[in-house]
């Protein structure tokens, strides 16, 4: 039985469906569908190799289906990596040696508000004050990161200590490095930023509706 026309037909039928995967993957705008169709590409041709024992294409097809396997892995690593730092809490135990000491006493103002911000502070111990919104912090917050964000980097409030302690501060700089080279943090730290804005938001909404009952409170006569 003549083997070389089913090998030339299924050569020409493999190499016409990866050229389509191919071409597909010149499509994709996102990574994991480009390594996805990728590795059927690559598969497709080392199946229409071996009939017509191309063993340059096998070899080549065959170191390029794994890296696109490990690049896919790394991918969906990083995925289940995001999700990971998203739903649950972030230990900032990693971050202590890119961070510097500082001891602060009671009455002490580390920063004001409308100054120029160029650091984030993760408190170690005491306790120290958000003085506009009245918002004490705990051992373990990070505070400064909203002046990062802000267009001007300019402090959106004023910190007080309350009581004596130490705080590890990191620049700006050391922080857009991490939140670049270690997307947990990446995300952990907008997710920071967010829960900040809210709760500057529902302190406002507090205070306001206790302006408005005031207000609207009878006048003794």
């Amino acid at each position: 039985m003549d083997t070389s026309h089913l090998a030339q037909h299924a050569g020409t039928a493999g190499a016409l469906f990866a050229t389509i995967f191919v071409v597909a993957t010149t499509t994709m705008k996102t990574m994991i569908p480009l390594r996805i169709f990728g590795i059927l590409a690559n598969v497709i041709l080392i199946l229409t190799a071996i009939p017509a024992r191309n063993y340059l294409v096998m070899v080549v097809q065959v170191l390029m289906l794994l890296v696109n396997s490990y690049r896919l892995h790394q991918m969906l690593q990083l995925v289940r990596d995001v999700k990971k730092s998203v739903n649950s809490d972030l230990s900032m135990e990693w971050l202590k040696p890119f961070m510097t000491e500082r001891q602060c006493a009671a009455g002490e103002i580390l920063f004001y508000k409308d100054e120029k911000a160029e650091d984030m502070l993760y408190i170690v111990s005491g306790k120290f004050k958000l003085v506009e919104s009245g918002i004490v912090l705990p051992v373990g917050a990070i505070v400064g990161e909203l002046g990062m964000l802000s267009p001007s980097n300019m402090r959106t409030q004023t910190l007080e200590c309350v009581e004596a302690g130490l705080v590890l501060s990191v620049s700006y700089t050391k922080v857009e490095e991490l939140y670049v080279q270690n997307p947990a943090f990446g995300f952990y730290f907008l997710r920071l930023a967010s829960a900040r804005l809210f709760q500057n938001l529902e302190t406002l909404q507090q205070q306001l509706n206790q302006q408005m009952a005031s207000a609207a409170a009878p006048k003794p006569a």
